[in-house]
């Protein structure tokens, strides 16, 4: 890899380090701060298992410090792509099969019509828990026991396998809990003994105190007209006791710059790391589900983790066309759909993983044996990658030969 180190236009600097095949992602990635209004960033690839970019760049508040090469920030839903991983771990040992009903591990989920429920809905965002309709107490998300009970006693929205809707916060402890419930550890523990420590990851599901000075604060979208406009919030102001209205009002309600948040075990959406870090976290299952000795999955389920479970023309909460496999987003592409700035996510056909609110995402892409991760802390508008990431993942795959994404994937 060839050193970058490079002034831009908007005051800051990016560094690291670029394999000149990816010269297009080192290029889009400058063109962010000069033309997209980046104001703090991180891109980093692996290609069969080894670094080929690894760059960051800005600064981690407007005109403040420089984003350095160790700063991380808040990946929000980001974090369901690993908890996602430590699941299908489970599944993969044994002790958790997805065709089960999910009372064989959580008998109290049963009430109110959810014994039917399997424990592949959990993950798919099929299950019908897609928010908690009474009103929560302040700091409930923080407290995991109290919101396990409360989704143990919810009546679903709809019958569990009948129609999807993104658990946007509930897969906390949807998926969460089936992994408690399967291992007999809490998802945080099992993730960094299991993955992130053995393959020394730098994504953390509960932030220890001594890395906080390393977080870039998350600056908020603003609330324009495109977002009042958008089809979230349309469907949100159509039907107050909708889950696009429960899904909006809880991020309003979640403050990502504390360091309760920080400290948190949020399956769902407090996972913090970097570009580097998501690129590592996906480097094993963009290479058979092993990498430098350590094995996390098998042939078989890391086939599954790419295969879509569930597809829907609207999404229940999201309000847009939507497609998951067991716990990750596949390719959306909402382009040509009305109202759905930044609704889409473009990415090749076998590629899994996962984007965070305001555009940040990691991703697998076990045909081409690449993994992505991009991070950044000025939010962007929509629900999936706005226009910063999305140039980065065209340019990987533009680097790799793939010639065109008219047909919703990239296609080599």
């Amino acid at each position: 890899m060839e050193s970058v180190s490079v002034a831009t236009a908007s005051g800051g600097r990016v560094e690291g380090k670029c394999d000149p095949k990816f010269a297009g992602v080192r290029d889009a990635f400058i063109e962010n701060f000069e033309k997209r209004d980046e104001v703090g960033a991180s891109v980093s690839i692996t290609l069969e298992g080894k670094q080929v970019v690894d760059l960051w760049g800005g600064h981690k508040t407007p005109g403040g410090a420089p984003w350095e090469e160790d700063t991380i920030s808040i990946v929000f839903s980001c974090t369901k792509g690993a908890s996602a991983l430590c699941a299908h771990m489970a599944a993969d040992r044994g002790l958790l099969d997805f065709e089960a009903p999910v009372t064989r591990y959580w008998p109290e989920f049963g009430a109110e019509g959810k014994d039917i429920a399997r424990v592949s809905m959990m993950l798919d965002h099929s299950v019908g828990v897609p928010a908690v309709r009474q009103k929560l107490k302040d700091g409930a998300f923080f407290d995991y026991e109290h919101m396990v009970e409360l989704l143990a006693a919810e009546k679903p929205f709809w019958k569990p396998g009948t129609r999807n809707g993104y658990h946007g916060v509930t897969s906390a402890w949807t998926v969460g809990e089936m992994v408690r419930r399967a291992t007999g550890t809490r998802l945080g523990r099992f993730l960094r003994q299991e993955v992130t420590g053995p393959l020394d990851i730098d994504f953390w599901l509960g932030l220890p105190e001594e890395h906080e000075a390393r977080v870039a604060p998350m600056i908020p979208a603003p609330n324009d007209e495109a977002a009042r406009n958008s089809r979230i919030a349309l469907a949100a102001a159509a039907d107050m006791g909708s889950p696009s209205a429960y899904f909006l009002m809880s991020l309003l309600t979640f403050n990502a710059n504390t360091r309760e948040a920080h400290a948190a075990e949020i399956g769902s959406a407090n996972g913090i790391s970097n570009g580097r870090g998501l690129a590592a976290l996906y480097a094993p299952l963009a290479n058979g589900g092993a990498l430098g000795g350590q094995r996390l999955v098998g042939a078989d389920t890391l086939k599954r983790m790419g295969e879509v479970s569930v597809a829907t023309h609207e999404d229940a909460t999201l309000a847009i066309p939507t497609r998951f496999s067991l716990g990750f987003m596949k390719s959306m592409d909402n382009r040509r759909l009305e109202n759905a700035q930044a609704c889409s996510v473009i990415l090749g056909d076998a590629a899994f993983g996962h984007v965070g609110a305001g555009g940040s995402i990691g991703f697998a892409d076990p045909d081409c044996a690449m993994s992505f991760g991009y991070t950044m802390n000025r939010m962007g508008q929509g629900i999936l990658l706005n226009d910063r990431g999305q140039s980065l993942v065209d340019a990987a795959y533009r680097a790799l030969g793939y010639r065109s994404d008219r047909s919703g994937v990239w296609t080599a």
